[in-house]
């Protein structure tokens, strides 16, 4: 009798032993949010159609892994948390009735678990680089495992090509990502953003999807321009970096800028449609410092820049230098309490001495400190790194001057982009 106890008890436990799914796939969703990209969904096949689904059924354990860069066991793997569950087709669109299911997970900037990203400090693998990010899905009902990726989607970051590669000189190449518009106009104006120090290397979906580059093709912003064409170039190292691989702030003479100028002019003149007289450049921190090296040099072949944490500092650019660019229109945009770059040393004396020669197109927009914009995310007076205010960039969220006025457009409040979109060289 006990042995016949102990067998049933043991057929009792494999039979509630989890088991894999018909079809145990599943797709994740990496969406690029203010602080960088996050896996914020995940997309499992069902055995057969179903018109609900219920997000207490389900439990999502990430794996977080690299190659090189080190991740603390902490951020190695752990729980994700299901906010929410729909019926959906393949690639996430809502449907009524379908076969397979959506499992929409919380994400937050001060979650570690949920990045795709890791930052490595490491010498050989420097900056932020792509995890191998793998997740196992169980239904706690029917015991149920998803653990195969079949692929992943990003949105807006997979409308770009990620492919383009320049060669400036023999042995030294640019790689780059861009975005071309569906638009019938004869002529479309082309925004370049310059990556910051985390985001070099050779592979340009870094440089796009570190921070929120990927919304220069959003309709949102897009619809300013009439669509306009976005690219993204990347340096393998940082733009500040000199031959020698030294940083400098404007001191030097950086070992990209030639080689930088060389790709947008050939980008330019292989899409014949992009309007000369509409062409904007803009960057964040170590972009920043490249895109005001661009104008500097090349004060006649941009319509506009739009620059935020200015890493050029001021005392390394002569009064020359700053008549010499007082007639492009500039849209600065810093944090007070930006510890990397500090504005006083960079842009606000920068603004100032162009207004000050005499500038009636320049901004700054200058904030106490980079807030979620959302308040859904970081939570109440969540402050971000005051270093990264190319979120409001990014989000088309500036539109203040440096005493907190709006910046006006023709008598009118107006936004960055908005007001980007109105700039065109004479």
């Amino acid at each position: 009798m006990q042995k016949f106890k102990f067998l049933l008890l043991f057929l009792l436990a494999i039979t509630c032993q989890v088991q894999a799914a018909k079809n145990p796939e599943y797709t994740l969703v990496i969406e690029t949010f203010d602080w960088g990209p996050a896996v914020n969904k995940v997309i499992i096949a069902l055995d057969a159609p179903a018109k609900t689904a219920n997000m207490a059924d389900y439990e999502v354990v990430a794996e977080r892994s690299h190659s090189c860069a080190v991740i603390p066991p902490a951020f190695a793997k752990g729980n994700r948390t299901v906010v929410y569950a729909y019926i959906s087709d393949g690639k996430g669109n809502r449907a009524e009735e379908g076969s397979f299911a959506t499992l929409v997970l919380y994400v937050a900037p001060n979650s570690p678990i949920t990045s795709a990203l890791q930052y490595s400090q490491k010498a050989e693998c420097r900056g932020n680089q792509w995890v191998d990010y793998k997740v196992t899905v169980t239904n706690t009902k029917t015991n149920e495992v998803w653990s195969k990726e079949k692929g992943k989607i990003r949105p807006l970051a997979d409308d770009f090509d990620f492919s383009g590669k320049f060669e400036y000189e023999p042995g030294k190449s640019l790689t780059y990502a861009d975005f071309k518009p569906k638009t019938s106009s004869e002529k479309t104006p082309l925004i370049i953003w310059l990556h910051g120090g985390g985001e070099g290397g050779t592979d340009p979906s870094v440089a796009l999807m570190g921070n929120k580059a990927t919304n220069y093709a959003s309709p949102e912003i897009q619809k300013y321009f009439g669509g306009a064409y976005v690219l993204v170039p990347q340096t393998p190292g940082a733009w500040m970096q000199d031959k020698d691989g030294k940083m400098q702030s404007g001191n030097g003479e950086d070992a990209y800028n030639v080689g930088l100028m060389a790709l947008i002019k050939n980008y330019v003149n292989t899409h014949p449609d992009i309007d000369k007289k509409r062409i904007y450049v803009g960057g964040c921190s170590n972009g920043g410092y490249m895109s005001l090296k661009l104008l500097l040099k090349e004060p006649g072949y941009f319509a506009a820049g739009y620059i935020s944490a200015l890493a050029y500092q001021s005392q390394y650019i002569t009064d020359s230098q700053i008549n010499s660019i007082k007639h492009i229109p500039i849209w600065f945009i810093h944090a007070k309490d930006d510890r990397t770059t500090d504005p006083v040393k960079t842009a606000v004396p920068v603004y100032e001495r162009l207004k000050k020669a005499g500038a009636k197109n320049v901004h700054l927009s200058y904030y106490d400190h980079v807030t979620d914009l959302t308040g859904m995310y970081g939570g109440e007076n969540f402050h971000f790194n005051g270093h990264w205010s190319w979120i409001y960039s990014h989000a088309n969220q500036s539109h203040t001057e440096f005493d907190g006025s709006d910046v006006l457009l023709n008598g009118k409040p107006t936004t960055l982009m908005e007001w980007m979109a109105a700039q065109k060289k004479k």
